[in-house]
Parts: structure tokens; sequence; C-alpha cells
């Protein structure tokens, strides 16, 4: 391993303090700030430790957490809570204190900034009254805090004495020999001085007045405890919010159908980029369209929006017809065949389509013959005769995408022949340099033909007049409105709409019999078919502008045909089209540091998810956590374990358990009566402020930011329940019962809130957390109708069902094994020379394509026994799942600790029918 930081970086100490007190032998290295470490990463960003596996961790917080239970130390419940407080209260706030005192030398204001943090810091020191944050030893949360409050706490003018336990922990903690070398190697003795290097080239903090400003989209966590004043005003609004209940309007029922628009009410009609049939989905095509569309249209729904969402697989094209000969079947075979493969991995997906057709079907050809005609008499076609690519050795003309090549505006060597993925830039295939057939990979030739032209230059400014309504008026995401800008400022050429093609929807020109339409004139054509598939009254639908409001999801790659070509061919048709008025693409989704490549084995497919053993749910969480809403980003499976480890199951599971278990356990399975006091006006304050943030993301459809305030609901409502300790509350007098009640009560009713906000993006968990709660259906229409509602819906007496842990941890084995398993890599026992070579690749150049499996011959370990390992290993896990449940729980502690004493057992024979030796723990630090 080997951990690379920087001079005068504060989340470097961290690391390096937790370095020398884990124990962990690993080298060090001191970089520049600016040194790009992590090779996928578009930014700077250190700390980073590289590990073994070639694989980087560039979260402070998350590298010191990997070196503590690298050598034995796992984080207990209390000390994840308090990372969690860390990174998303205590960091934004130091952050603006960093600033005001390194960059405007106004050290004096250091201690307002930091009072909310530090007085909720102190009152949790002191009502502990321990030497240390989680207890008797020190832990890795003492480490992290330390770390984070030493450029402050170290000078005593910055803070001013009236936190007394955090001075008292913090001169404990400062007397390490480790916390002293970390500090001496980051600022060198010199304070704030040496952070200012580092603080130049942060950006500026965000005010900490988030409540009246927008939404904050960078960092949602800036409006934190302890860092977002809140009113009287606010407080008292709350709880009479909180006071009216549930509102008495009917459940939610199933859908009528066919759904269609109705006067009076806001009608919204979603597409999905139709996928391509005979490619099966990967992981960044799924969160680009279906996916995204789910999550908005589920939020339609509970908003009370009268809303269709419709999709399907196109079907015609090139890609067919060399997909049936490889499989010696019929084009048509092949869209069946694969046509159930996609119905099937988008249902595992929980896609929520109201209808999900094809375009191979008549009313296909109807409509998208009847839009030719139009244009035709309308003036904007025309014929011309074109040079095209002809590969001899398949005998057939190529379609653009099945010619690649060097880009010739910009080089880039696998262009397509429609399009530059890099540049973006409008090719046609001949002007492609070094061309070759994707099928067979020979050159092809130019040849001539005469095609249709849709003339686009003709309808420039009908197109520009509807763009500047449409981007003015609806959501088009900054990429989309980019993109097409940039199609018009280039200027439109005629674009040609046939193909020399026999699979296609066929053109009704006597003069052009022998050709079909091209795909991308064809396929968007493929919503309005599909609607009209589920009812004949589809016209409602796509010829009624003045009543739909039309949301188009997709990829960037898709953007130029939705918002020119598409809305060309549909103005040009002059029918009253409802044409788009909120364009939402995603950037694209990166597998680790290279592509998705269904040929080398790397990335995860559609198809693939479900056999991992993860739930679906998990998977659409992390896509949307990730999801490339303004940059590309990156799938990575130690990522998807870490915010499935801290995020769902130590923040959000973890809090939703706990109130549903002190129902359980201390109130027989019903909610308790509450009497609210200032503290919790307040946690209903900052929930409902919280509330509204989700829903303004929402509308905007800002997904990936919108999720972060779901799971700052669950902080905040960890952090009541921690300082408030009603376990122990439970065991006093009659106040101190009576506060335990309403400390309970208040938290399942965030926790049915939540399960309301978490539905558009995990589904079954949301339904779940209402079963076990046995929350009434009507609360579902409540919390989200207008600005949004934080209501008691579990009031009083109100009997909840079973509860049971929502979430499972993701080991690190079978985080490992997945990870080489969907890498491409070649076996773990081929020659060392040879995998040395590919790992000092990693992250520069996508790794070749593995060998033949006949090119290594395995070589079985002395002592294995494979069948027994794989008993084993189930055996393992399912231990491993009952000491988890057991701790959540919170059951005895001699019960759990029998039950980990039988994981431990499990594991080493594991090991041993692995043919490994099992090795001793690594030991635990002394104690300090």
């Amino acid at each position: 391993m080997k951990l690379f930081v920087s001079e005068g970086n504060p989340h470097c100490l961290k690391v390096l303090a937790a370095l020398d007190v884990s124990g962990v032998q690993c080298s060090v290295q001191f970089v520049n700030h600016e040194e790009k470490v992590v090779p996928f990463l578009s930014r700077p960003a250190l700390p980073a430790l590289l590990l073994p596996s070639g694989q980087f961790l560039f979260s402070s917080n998350a590298i010191c957490r990997y070196l503590f239970e690298l050598n034995g130390h796992e984080s207990s419940e209390s000390c994840n809570q308090w990372l969690e407080w860390e990174a998303t209260v205590l960091q934004p706030a130091l952050l603006r204190a960093f600033h005001v005192a390194v960059l405007q030398g106004k050290r004096s204001e250091v201690t307002q900034v930091l009072k909310g943090p530090l007085n909720f810091f102190d009152q949790s020191l002191s009502k502990g009254n321990l030497p240390y944050i989680t207890g008797e030893e020190l832990s890795l949360a003492d480490v992290v805090l330390w770390a984070a409050l030493h450029p402050v706490l170290s000078e005593a003018t910055l803070v001013s004495d009236e936190h007394k336990s955090v001075r008292t922990w913090f001169d404990r903690v400062a007397a390490l020999h480790s916390c002293q070398s970390a500090a001496q190697k980051v600022l060198q003795g010199k304070g704030l001085q040496a952070m200012k290097s580092f603080m130049q080239r942060q950006p500026a903090p965000q005010s900490s007045q988030c409540r009246d400003s927008p939404p904050c989209n960078s960092n949602p966590a800036e409006c934190e405890e302890g860092e977002r004043a809140v009113s009287e005003e606010e407080m008292a609004a709350a709880a009479l919010t909180w006071s009216k209940g549930l509102n008495t309007c009917s459940p939610v029922t199933a859908k009528p159908h066919p759904i269609l628009p109705q006067e009076g009410r806001r009608n919204i009609l979603v597409t999905s980029a139709l996928p391509y049939v005979n490619n099966v989905p990967h992981l960044g095509n799924i969160i680009g369209c279906v996916l995204s569309a789910d999550v908005f249209s589920r939020y339609g729904r509970l908003r009370g929006w009268n809303l269709l969402f419709v999709c399907g697989t196109d079907e015609y094209g090139t890609a067919t017809e060399n997909k049936a000969r490889e499989e010696g079947l019929t084009p048509q075979q092949i869209c069946d065949k694969y046509h159930a493969v996609h119905s099937s991995i988008y249902k595992w997906f929980q896609i929520d389509f109201d209808f999900f057709g094809r375009t191979t079907t008549e009313k296909q050809t109807e409509i998208a013959q009847n839009i030719f005609w139009r244009l035709q008499k309308n003036g904007y076609l025309v014929e011309d005769t074109v040079e095209q690519l002809r590969c001899e050795s398949c005998q057939r003309f190529l379609a653009d995408r099945f010619v690649e090549g060097v880009c010739p505006h910009c080089s880039y060597p696998e262009a397509r022949g429609d399009q530059c993925d890099k540049c973006g830039r409008l090719i046609n295939a001949v002007e492609l340099r070094e061309p070759q057939c994707k099928v067979c990979k020979q050159t092809p030739v130019i040849r001539t033909s005469k095609h249709l032209f849709l003339d686009l230059p003709k309808l420039e400014t009908q197109l520009e007049q509807w763009l500047d309504e449409s981007t003015s008026t609806g959501d088009w995401t900054a990429n989309a409105k980019q993109i097409t800008r940039s199609w018009l400022r280039d200027g439109l050429k005629p674009r040609c709409i046939t193909r020399d093609l026999q699979w296609g929807t066929p053109v009704p020109h006597p003069d052009f019999k022998e050709k079909v339409f091209y795909v991308w004139f064809d396929a968007p054509i493929g919503y309005l078919s599909i609607t009209a598939n589920y009812t004949n009254e589809w016209e409602k639908w796509w010829k009624n502008p003045h009543q739909v409001e039309l949301y188009n999801f997709m990829a960037k790659d898709n953007v130029p045909f939705h918002s020119v070509v598409f809305p060309c061919s549909l103005l040009g048709a002059q029918d009253n089209y409802t044409l788009v008025n909120h364009l939402v693409a995603t950037e694209y989704l990166n597998y680790e540091d290279t592509k998705f490549s269904k040929s080398r084995g790397v990335g995860v497919f559609g198809d693939m998810a479900k056999d991992t053993g993860i739930p679906s749910d998990v998977w659409r969480f992390y896509l949307l956590y990730v999801r490339p809403e303004g940059q590309d980003s990156a799938f990575s499976w130690a990522d998807m374990a870490l915010k499935n480890n801290s995020e769902l199951l130590n923040n959000l599971g973890n809090f939703i358990n706990r109130a549903g278990m002190f129902v359980t356990k201390f109130f027989e399975g019903c909610v308790p009566a509450m009497e609210l006091q200032q503290e919790d006006k307040k946690l209903l304050a900052m929930v409902g402020w919280e509330l509204k943030q989700y829903l303004q993301l929402m509308d905007k459809v800002k997904i990936r930011d919108a999720l972060k305030h779901i799971l700052n609901i669950s902080r905040h409502g960890n952090q009541y329940i921690q300082v408030n300790e009603p376990w122990k509350r439970i065991k006093g007098g009659d106040s101190e019962r009576q506060r335990a009640g309403t400390v309970t009560g208040v938290s399942v009713n965030i926790a049915c809130l939540l399960s309301v906000m978490l539905l558009p993006y995990m589904p079954a968990v949301s339904q779940t957390i209402r079963d076990q709660l046995n929350a009434p259906p009507s609360c579902v229409n409540t919390m989200l109708q207008g600005s949004g509602t934080f209501v008691c819906a579990l009031s009083a007496g109100h009997r909840i069902g079973a509860v049971s842990p929502l979430f499972q941890k993701l080991e690190a084995d079978h985080i490992e094994s997945l990870k080489k398993r969907f890498g491409g890599q070649q076996p773990e026992d081929e020659p060392s020379n040879k995998k040395t070579t590919q790992q000092s690749a990693a992250g520069s150049q996508p790794a070749a394509a593995p060998a033949p499996a006949v090119a290594v011959e395995a070589t079985p370990v002395v002592g294995a026994d494979p069948e027994k390992a794989k008993q084993l290993a189930k055996a393992v896990t399912e231990q491993g799942d009952k000491v988890r449940a057991l701790k959540a729980q919170k059951a005895e502690k001699d019960v759990i600790t029998t039950e980990v004493s039988k994981l431990l057992e499990l594991k080493k024979q594991l090991a041993l029918a692995e043919g490994k030796s099992p090795e001793p723990a690594p030991q635990k630090g002394k104690k300090k």
C-alpha cells in the first residue's frame, strides 16, 4: 500500500495520525496539492491510498476507517455516527472557519462560525463523562475529530474557553505521540499559516444561511445541524403542521388504464431513450435512461400529477441484421428474444413503465410513413446522390454506427460514422480517416447511392423559435442546451433519412422502395407508435402541446437527435405535435477507471446484476447516488460497499431500525404519547426544511442531489436519538419515561416520512418500512403533496408491525470477488510478471482484452477443497448476517460474543478449505 499526502492539507493530518495509531505498515509519499494521484478523477484528490488491488481510496474518513479495520479495530455504531457527523456537519463549518481565518485574516470570527458544532460536541462529551468519545479507549472517532479540530484548537486565541469538555478531550488526545508526529509532518509547527497554499486552491464556502437561499446543489450537508439557524417562527410553524396529522384523502390505488390527459390537472408524458434491442444494457445505460425516468415518474405520481411513462426497444437497423446472422436467426426472432431480455432486466430493476413496447409494429410503420408524407407534402424533403461506405467483404452498405475511424475534426481514434463521442461534432461516414467496418474490420470503399434528406436548414428558423421558448421555460439540463447550441452554431445541414438496408420501416415513396428509414428518423417516432399501441387515443398525448408536458430522459449522446432532428421532423409535419418541454440528459457513467465492454468482460450489465446477490434497491440507490448529472462519474465497487455500509446500513437503516425497535422494546409495539419540547420542534423544522429542498430539487429533476436530503434527515434523526438516549431515559422516573416516549414517537414518524421520500429511489425498501411501521396508506398521499408537509402520521396508540434490519453489510471479500469477476482480469494464478504489468498500467490505459481461457492452465491450490469451501462460504455469509442482525437489534453482549466466535471459527475453516493458512487476527494497537 502507498499513502499520498500533502503538506498543509488538514485532511492529510487525519490519515497520518490514523496510520500511526493503527500500526499498519504503509509507505507514505508527500506530493504537491495539485498532483493528480487518482487517475480516473478529473481533479486532484488528496489524501489518497493506493490499495494492493491497484484501486484507490480518496475520502479521508474512508482511508482512516480502512486502516483501523485492517488492523482489527472495527468501528462501533457510536463511532460511525460520529464519523458521519464530522463529515457532514463539522467539516463544512471548518471549511468556512479556515476560509475566514487563513484567507481573510478574520481570526476573531472563527469562534462564531464553529459555535454550533462545538456546542453540540461539548454537550455530548459532558453527558458521556468518558475519557474518549465512545468509551474508555481511544477510537477512530477520536483520531478523526482530533485531527479535524487540531488547526483551530491548537491555537488558544482562535476559540473561546467555554467548551471545557471539548478542551479536556482534545488535550488528552493531543498528548499522544502519533498525533503530535502527524501534526508536525503536515503543519510543521506553523499552525493555520501552513494551510494557506491549500486553502487558496479550495472553492469559497457557501454561506451558512442556507435556508434563505436556493437549494444547495453542491453540498447539502452544509445545511446540517449546527450550521443552519432555526427561528422560533419556523419551529412554531413546524409544530403546527405536525399536529394536523394525515389528511382524509383516499390512498393511492392501482393506476386506471389507459391513462389519458385530464382537464385541470398537470399532465406529464415521460419517455426514456429507446434502448437498442440487440445490446444488453449496462449500468451506464440503465442510469442514463430508464432508471432516471422511473424515479421521476414515481415521484410525479406521488405529487399527484397525471403521468404516463412509456418506453420500448428500438428494433430496426443493421445491428439487428448482423446479430441475426451471428445467431442463425431471423431479425424478427432476434427482436423477440432480446425484447424479452430487456423486459426481464427492467422488471428486476423495478422500472415501473406504464407501457413497455417496441418499434417493429404496424403502428410504427403507419405513423412514420404518415410523418414522411406530410414532410414531403410541405416541401421539407430533398433528394440527393451521396457517397457511402460499402463493405465488399460483407456485401452491404454500412450504417453509420457500423463504421469506426479517426475523427476528421479532433483526431479521436474511435469516432463513429455519424458522430464523434469526444468532440460531439456531426460526421459523414465518408469523412472518417482510416475507416473500418466494425463487423469484419476490413476497409470499406466509397460508392454512390440516391437518398432522401430532411431539409434542416429550411426548418432552422422554426426550430430556433421553438428552442428559445422550450429551453427558457422548461428544465433542460446544461449539457442538453450546450450540445444543441453547438449544432446550431455550426449551421444545420440536410440530414439523410433513408438507408440501403432491408430491416427497417419501408420508405413508401415509389422511387425509394428498396430503402428503409434511417434509425434516427425512425426511432424517436417509436415514442408515438408505442403510445399508440398502448391506447387508440394516443393523439391526446402526442397532438396536445397546450395540455401536455413532455419529459425526455437520455444520455448526452442522444441529445441532438431529440433536440434537433426529431423536433424538426414534427415541426415540418405541421400536425400540432407535442414537442419536448424538458430534455434531461446525463453525462457518462464509466466502470471503475475504464469503459464498459461486453466483449472484454469489463463492467456489470443488466442481466448480471441479479447474480451478484446484491438487492436491486441497493443497485438503484448507488447508481442514483453517483448519477452523472453535471459531469462523468464512475461506478466503483469499493465506493458502492462504502456507501452501502455507511449511508444505508449505518445511517438510514440504523435510524429506522432503532426507531422501530424502541417502540417494540420499550412501549409494547404502540407509538407512545408525545409532548413536544423546543428541541423536538427544532428537529421538526429541520426535517421540514430538508423535505422542501428535496421537493424543489426533484421538481427540477436533480435526482442525485435530492437523495442527499433524505440521508440528511436520517442523520438528524440519529443525532437526535444519540443526544436524548431514550434507552437510558426509559429506566428513569415518569418525566424521563415521557421524554423517552416523545423521542421514540418523533423518531418513528420521521422513519415514516423517510419511507415516502425513498419510494422513487428504493420502492421495495420503502414498502418494507411502511409494512414494518404498519403505516396508514394515506401517508403516501399526504407527505409530498403541495409544498410538502411533515405531519404526525403515526399518532399515539398506533400499533406497528414486526421490525427487522433493512440492509446488510457488503463484506470486503464479497466485493473483491465481484470486482475480479467483472474486471475482465486474468486468473489470479497467471505468471506474476504479467500481473505486475497489468497493475502498473492500471489507470493510464484500459486493460487489454483477456487471453483465451485455454492459454492459462489453473494450478490447484494444495489442500484446497472447492466444494467444502463453497458450503463454508455460504455458512460464513449466513452467520455474518446473523451477527449484524443481533447487533442492530441491541442483543445482549454475551449472545453477540458467542455468535461472533462461531463466525470467526467458520472463517478459519473456510480459509483452510481454500488452501490458505488462516492468519491470526492483526494485533490491535496498544491502549492509549
